[in-house]
């Protein structure tokens, strides 16, 4: 098992959750069942994944929940990239967002590919 609390790419992928629902805020009320619920759910999914895989009892079974996590952070990149086309992010707000996921992405990959299997 592992402390996931620990884990520095869990502890930014909570941060990032936070910066997804305030930029969320912003967004028309049309959008409330569209994107603003896909990104909120989505950046909920990538700690909470997290969690759940380190409390596994298996770096095999772990490393799932972490390809689960990988997936919502592509989701989110997609659904970004539609929010600024649509003109509810500006680029600055996508270009900040797009970093702190990347870094999450890196992060964990990296992590993901030292777990011995």
């Amino acid at each position: 098992m592992h402390r996931f609390k620990d884990l520095k790419f869990w502890q930014l992928s909570r941060t990032f959750c936070k910066d997804v629902y305030k930029i969320t805020n912003k967004f028309p009320e049309s959008e409330k069942f569209g994107l603003v619920s896909q990104l909120r759910r989505a950046s909920v999914s990538i700690p909470s994944n997290i969690a759940e895989g380190a409390s596994r009892k298996s770096n095999k079974d772990f490393n799932r929940f972490l390809m689960i996590s990988l997936g919502s952070c592509y989701e989110i990149e997609t659904q970004l990239l539609l929010s600024f086309d649509l003109e509810l992010i500006n680029k600055l707000e996508l270009e900040k967002l797009n970093n702190t996921l990347h870094q999450i992405i890196k992060m964990m990959s990296r992590f993901s590919s030292s777990l011995t299997i």
